[in-house]
């Protein structure tokens, strides 16, 4: 008997994934372009992935001593709820993404957190829209711009895309299949460098205040998104600032690790356990469940902190609030929580806190 029968459910008698106690399981991997590739998962239970198009995910990578979180761009669409696929583009110092193309295969187990993150189109809605992106910055672009093919197929987009070369533009064959299916999708790329493979007739150079009107020419009457390199985006803005774009018609992937000067960040003092003479009102007291641990929050720190000077490990990437991935339960007590979108309102209702930007008010007692 073939196994894919029966395989899936209809949509109405699932239920939606769940990363606390869900993994994604590895269906396929396809080489999108030279050092990229897109991996596909599905559920390992039978549930179907609720998200925004151009959220994220934090993937739990088991590498060689011990679990690594990386986080990355979802390049598909809510709009094919039965599984969800991430694009990622292998770097000269990357740990976690050459770890993915060295080891993972179809039917392996990942675990994962989220979906999170505010770059979305749903959460800001326009009539018309400019997308702008770089490199591997195109992957929320394309979760976008695949949800509005599906969905809304008639709404103004204009996609600017900047590569190094023709053949490393991601996408590329998918986004002239689209331009033909979306009527009013207009494409611009352009290149830093010529490539001996394949000739190219299109933009060459940088997006600069003289390319962009020529590739968008009615970029102030859009809403824009932009992703890529840090430096790649810092030039967008500041080309849209000097032509006297409204800014609040500007929003960027800003996902970034915190630096490490933060008190949040630093792993000394993250590290250090609290003095032995500190008074039990300095703090409040924290009952780590899973791990059996009892420790003192000192006056100011977060549940993160206090769970790594104990030795107790919560994963954690970002350490802003926003990518998702020290979400823990609270079992009991209460917190003050300040996050930037990398948990849920019904996440909240059930009793999630993001341990990196929660500090207790009681006692309390996590799930961890």
């Amino acid at each position: 008997m073939n196994a894919a029968v029966g395989l899936y459910k209809p949509l109405d008698e699932m239920a939606p994934w769940d990363a606390t106690r869900q993994v994604l399981e590895v269906i396929g991997i396809v080489d999108e372009a030279p050092g990229v590739k897109t991996f596909r998962f599905r559920s390992d239970n039978q549930t179907w992935f609720r998200y925004k198009p151009g959220q994220f995910i934090t993937l739990e990578l088991p590498v060689e001593g011990g679990s690594l979180p990386r986080t990355y761009t979802l390049s598909s669409s809510p709009s094919r709820p039965f599984s969800i696929a991430v694009t990622a583009k292998l770097q000269e110092d990357s740990i976690g993404t050459r770890w993915m193309f060295d080891h993972l295969k179809a039917g392996d187990l990942v675990r994962a957190c989220g979906p999170a993150g505010m770059f979305s189109l749903h959460n800001y809605p326009a009539a018309k829209y400019l997308f702008i992106s770089a490199g591997s910055g195109i992957t929320p672009m394309m979760s976008m711009l695949r949800w509005l093919n599906d969905c809304s197929p008639q709404t103004d987009v204009a996609f600017v895309h900047s590569a190094r070369r023709p053949e490393e533009i991601i996408f590329r064959r998918e986004l002239e299949l689209l331009s033909a299916r979306m009527p009013s999708l207009s494409l611009g790329f352009t290149v830093s460098q010529r490539s001996s493979r394949e000739g190219w007739f299109g933009h060459t150079g940088h997006i600069d205040t003289a390319r962009l009107p020529l590739l968008a020419p009615d970029f102030r009457e859009r809403k824009i998104f932009c992703c890529g390199p840090e430096p790649f985006m810092r030039a967008i803005r500041e080309i849209l600032a000097l032509a006297g774009f409204d800014m609040d018609r500007f929003h960027l992937e800003s996902f970034v690790t915190a630096p490490a000067t933060t008190v949040a960040q630093n792993p000394i003092e993250a590290l250090r356990p609290p003095p032995a003479d500190m008074p039990a009102e300095a703090g409040m007291p924290i009952r780590f469940s899973s791990s059996e641990v009892d420790a003192p929050c000192i006056a100011g720190q977060t549940v993160l902190q206090t769970a790594r000077a104990t030795g107790v490990h919560i994963p954690s990437v970002c350490e802003m609030g926003l990518c998702g991935t020290c979400k823990v339960k609270k079992i009991s007590g209460e917190v003050e929580m300040h996050h930037n979108g990398g948990i849920l309102e019904h996440e909240i209702a059930e009793g999630y806190i993001l341990a990196c930007c929660s500090k207790p008010l009681s006692a309390l007692e996590i799930e961890a």
